[in-house]
């Protein structure tokens, strides 16, 4: 499931909402090619202090932490979908009568 963040200026990222392939078949990578520096390193940290065993543990919290983090820095939902989304999954609270624009 992929939801749709916009910050201030209008630039919109396509983000999936769940667990991250990407994440268990390229360790590190995905965060690194995102441009998410700190969770890159953490990761890359943990993978050598683990013999890459904390993989396991961040491709299923990897999409969650880079999601919120988009957050923090003024992203919000773009659609409607987007925002039942981030309400379902807990990320958001949900606001009455609050239009997305």
């Amino acid at each position: 499931m992929y939801i749709n963040l916009r910050n201030q200026v209008g630039m919109i990222k396509q983000r999936k909402v769940g667990f991250s392939w990407t994440t268990f078949f390229f360790a590190f990578f995905p965060a690194l090619f995102r441009g998410d520096w700190k969770w890159a390193i953490i990761q890359f940290i943990c993978s050598s202090l683990t013999f890459g065993v904390s993989n396991l543990v961040f491709c299923f919290i990897y999409n969650k932490l880079h999601i919120n983090d988009l957050l923090e820095k003024g992203y919000t939902p773009s659609d409607e979908s987007s925002r039942v989304v981030l309400v379902t999954k807990g990320f958001i609270a949900e606001t009455r009568g609050a239009a997305v624009s």
